[in-house]
């Protein structure tokens, strides 16, 4: 339970700066940071773990570009292996140069969703031109939901509107991302027989219905796992089958 225990280091609540240490724990990141975002709001950084990560959030709201912008613009992971290369050089400028100076070389930007709502971004960095693999980003996206439970349930608590009755949403924060992840690589297995595609393929095809249903990852996984859910060759995600 990576995120519990940095809150226990804290001797805090868990939240959502806990997920931010926990990632760069986990993953082959130097540094996390998360930026709460809003279209009808200014957007401001919540949490940083390096100077680096808390120069990127800056450098990304006070310019309007970035990968943490266009991942909150466009409601998808914007993965950026190499800031050297041509595409993103072309595509931020401004920005590319200025994470590059700041010491970032690759940078990884995952929005919080939860159907339509979106709170923020969670980016993650690397000194170095890095690729993450399959498990790697599962796990990322793991982090980037826990995230989202976490900033929505914070904002219920300040705008006094009153914690949920269901304490099974909130748990879930708790839970062991090692074992979520474990039953999203379950599912994307058994996708790849259901479909006849590969890893890669069938856990884009995982993702995508998450999306297009507007639930959450792990949700989706686990009934997959638990053969609720079943995915037709060729389907499309709106076109899946509900176990009966």
């Amino acid at each position: 339970m990576l995120v519990a225990e940095q809150a226990a280091r804290r001797g805090a609540r868990v939240g959502v700066v806990d997920v931010c240490t926990a990632a760069v724990a986990a993953l082959p990141v130097g540094g996390a940071g998360l930026s709460a975002m809003s279209r009808t709001a200014p957007s401001h950084p919540l949490c940083s773990t390096d100077d680096i990560s808390r120069q990127l959030e800056e450098l990304q709201l006070t310019l309007g570009e970035g990968p943490c912008v266009e991942a909150f613009a466009r409601g998808s992971a914007v993965l950026t292996p190499d800031l050297l290369t041509v595409e993103p050089k072309d595509h931020w400028a401004v920005f590319a140069d200025a994470a590059l100076e700041a010491g970032a070389r690759a940078i990884f930007s995952l929005p919080l969703q939860m159907g339509a709502i979106s709170p923020g971004v969670l980016d993650l960095y690397a000194d170095i031109p890095t690729v993450l693999d399959i498990e790697e980003l599962a796990d990322a996206m793991a982090f980037a939901d826990l995230a989202t439970l976490l900033l929505l349930d914070a904002r219920i608590d300040e705008t006094g509107a009153g914690a949920p009755t269901d304490k099974t949403v909130p748990d879930r924060g708790f839970e062991d991302l090692g074992a979520y992840r474990a039953e999203i690589d379950q599912a994307t297995g058994m996708l790849t027989v259901q479909l006849g595609v590969g890893i890669d393929e069938a856990f884009v095809r995982l993702r995508a219905h998450a999306y297009a249903r507007e639930r959450r990852l792990a949700d989706v996984a686990a009934d997959v796992v638990a053969r609720r859910l079943r995915f037709p060759p060729d389907a499309e995600p709106d076109q899946t089958e509900e176990a009966t």
